[in-house]
């Protein structure tokens, strides 16, 4: 199989240059890590022409940008190869249209416990409903998973060998 496509996508009050952006610009030079701004819809627009005639994809999505990538692979799953969701939010109505969906890609979500933006139990509850290959972990942390993050098995998540 082809090397991954890697892209990271920044929450709503986010950018490419905030924490996660620069972390993983550092560590991982061949990532699509680019800015979104607007409504949700040009977002997406700006997502979709981004990542346009790729395949292959892992996308990582950290809350609004979460939302984002579930979208993205609600609407293309056989361009996705894998989703890494930081505490996503799923639960915001713009995810609806997926909540019929069963989508088989490998999912790795991440939420902390502590999160009092994104609340974890509905967003685990709706995942779980759409993600049939889910791997959930609840982390001691809040929503941003900034005592977490740098820990996580980014390697083996981003398939890096």
């Amino acid at each position: 199989m082809s090397q991954p496509v890697r892209a990271f996508i920044h929450g709503l009050e986010s950018t490419s240059r905030g924490t996660k952006g620069v972390w993983f610009r550092e560590r991982y030079p061949g990532m699509i890590i680019k800015d979104y701004q607007g409504s949700l819809a040009e977002r997406m627009n700006v997502l979709r022409k981004r990542l346009d005639g790729q395949e292959n994809l892992i996308l990582v999505g950290s809350s609004y940008g979460g939302l984002m990538a579930a979208l993205f692979a609600c609407a293309s799953p056989e361009r996705v190869r894998r989703l890494v969701l930081l505490a996503p939010a799923l639960h915001l109505a713009e995810f609806a249209p997926c909540l019929d969906r069963k989508i088989a890609l490998p999912v790795s979500l991440y939420h902390g416990s502590f999160d009092d933006v994104v609340p974890p139990g509905p967003v685990r509850d709706i995942a779980g409903r759409v993600f049939s290959n889910l791997a959930y972990r609840l982390l001691e942390d809040d929503h941003s998973i900034h005592r977490n993050f740098p820990f996580l098995p980014w390697d083996v998540l981003l398939e890096v060998r």
